[in-house]
C-alpha cells in the first residue's frame, strides 16, 4: 500500500524538475495526480513519464497558472473528477538574475504575476474544492534568506510566499486543512541552467552554485520530492505553517 492511497494530488508546473519529480512520486505512492504546464508536448511528455512509473493514476491539464481563466478550466476538471482534493502542490514559478539598474516593469510584472498572484489564486480557487485534513504545500526557495545579488524580484517573490505559508495555515486550521512550504536549495533543474545568459554558460554556473554548497552539490529533483511526499502525507501530520530547507545545508551551516 502507498502512503496516499485513494487520495487526490494537483501539482502545478509539473513539465519538469521538481514539480514532475514530486507529481511522479505522489502517484507512486498511490494518489491521483492532476498535473499542470503551459506546453502541451512537454505536459504529454511528462504525463508519458509518470504513467511509466505509476500507471494511468495521472491526468494531464494545459494551464498557466497567471491566467484565471485557465485555473478555472482547471478547477473545474478536478471537480468533474468528483473526489476533491487532498493533496496541492502549487509548485509552478519561474524567476531570472536581473540586477537592480536593469529591472524592467515587465520583469517585475512577469515574475510576481506567476509566483505571487498565480500561487494566491490557485490555491484559493482550489479552497471549494480541498476536503478535511488536505495538505498544501507551497514553492519557497533559499533565495528569500540568502541575498543573492541581481535576484531580488525572484527573491521578493518568494519572501511572499514564506508569508502566504504562514497566515494561511492559521486561516485554514479550523478546517483541518494544513500548509506548509518547501525550501529547496540550489537544484539540478532545466530551470536552474537556464538562468546562464547563454547555454554554453550553464556548466560554469552550475559548477559555481553547488561550490556554494556545503554538501559540494547541487540537489536532485527525487531529493526534494521525498521532502513533499513527507508534508503531503499523514508523516506530518502535526505540521503547519512550516518550512522544510532541503539545502544540502546551503542556510544551515
Amino acid at each position: 500500500m502507498g502512503q496516499l492511497d485513494n487520495k487526490v494530488a494537483l501539482v502545478t508546473g509539473a513539465t519538469s524538475g521538481i514539480g514532475l519529480a514530486s507529481a511522479k512520486r505522489l502517484a507512486v505512492e498511490g494518489a491521483h495526480v492532476f498535473v499542470t504546464g503551459r506546453r502541451k508536448p512537454e505536459l504529454d511528455a511528462a504525463v508519458a513519464e509518470i504513467k511509466a512509473a505509476a500507471g494511468d493514476r495521472v491526468t494531464g491539464v494545459t494551464s498557466d497558472i497567471s491566467n484565471l481563466g485557465d485555473l478555472d478550466a482547471l478547477f473545474e476538471t478536478i471537480k468533474q473528477f468528483g473526489r476533491g482534493l487532498d493533496v496541492l502542490h502549487a509548485n509552478a514559478g519561474g524567476g531570472e538574475f536581473t540586477a537592480l539598474e536593469a529591472i524592467t516593469p515587465e520583469q517585475f510584472d512577469t515574475t510576481f504575476g506567476i509566483n505571487v498572484r498565480g500561487t494566491l489564486f490557485t490555491v484559493q480557487k482550489a479552497l471549494p474544492l480541498l476536503n478535511k485534513g488536505a495538505s498544501i504545500v507551497l514553492p519557497g526557495s533559499t533565495a528569500a534568506t540568502n541575498g543573492t545579488p541581481a535576484f531580488s524580484v525572484y527573491a521578493a517573490s518568494k519572501a511572499a510566499i514564506r508569508s502566504f505559508g504562514r497566515v494561511w495555515a492559521a486561516e485554514l486550521a479550523p478546517r483541518g486543512i494544513r500548509v506548509n512550504t518547501i525550501v529547496p536549495g540550489p537544484v539540478n533543474t532545466p530551470g536552474l541552467a537556464e538562468l546562464a545568459p547563454t547555454p554554453e554558460d550553464a556548466p560554469g554556473l552550475l559548477d559555481m552554485i553547488a561550490s556554494g554548497v556545503p554538501m559540494g552539490r547541487l540537489g536532485e529533483p527525487d531529493e526534494i520530492a521525498n521532502a513533499v511526499l513527507f508534508l503531503a502525507s499523514g508523516q506530518s501530520s502535526f505540521m503547519t505553517g512550516g518550512e522544510i530547507f532541503v539545502d544540502g545545508g546551503a542556510e544551515q551551516i
